[in-house]
């Protein structure tokens, strides 16, 4: 093995347990870094498998321990579809981080309301899906600010890295 692969393989693992903790801390509902971790690994790892594992492996890892729910699937949806929006990302700056962050808050916020709805928590008629989306809506502001602040973690972490621990040279070894 290369030292690139080795290196996205412990950046993969290291995605990975940092998520499953965060799922244990008192954070407010729906404030993860988990969808920033989607986003970045679709960014972040070329191969479009590990990108979507890292963020599903996460979440049902911890569900594993916090508990199955219904709506699994579309949550797992929602995170391999904010990875696929990660691959799409022509440029990392921050327009197109945090647009894409919002972008991701709002996937999130539809695809897993839906599963919601699907699942049969409200009656299946429009007051019912409109019900379910308006009952989330507290819940979106921190999907939001979670997705912009962790992304802006990531994201910016990597650049402030190539930037100033990446790019300088060593020093010359006399002989």
């Amino acid at each position: 093995m290369n030292n690139k692969i080795d290196l996205k393989f412990l950046l993969a693992v290291a995605l990975v347990i940092l998520s499953i903790a965060s799922r244990f801390l008192p954070l407010p509902p729906n404030f993860s870094p988990i969808m920033a971790v989607a986003l970045f690994s679709g960014v972040i790892f070329a191969d479009r498998k590990i990108a979507m594992i890292v963020p599903i492996a996460a979440m049902f890892i911890s569900d594993i321990v916090i508990g199955l729910h219904p709506t699994m699937l579309a949550v797992y949806l929602s995170f391999a579809i904010i990875a696929l929006l990660g691959m799409r990302m022509k440029s990392i700056n921050a327009k197109n981080v945090v647009g894409n962050s919002l972008l991701a808050a709002v996937i999130f916020f539809v695809v897993t309301n839906l599963g919601v709805f699907a699942a049969g928590w409200y009656s299946y008629t429009l007051e019912g899906l409109t019900t379910c989306f308006t009952m989330a809506i507290p819940f979106f502001r921190a999907t939001l600010a979670s997705s912009v602040l962790y992304s802006g973690i990531l994201f910016g972490g990597v650049y402030l890295a190539e930037k100033f621990a990446f790019t300088a040279t060593a020093p010359a070894i006399e002989k």
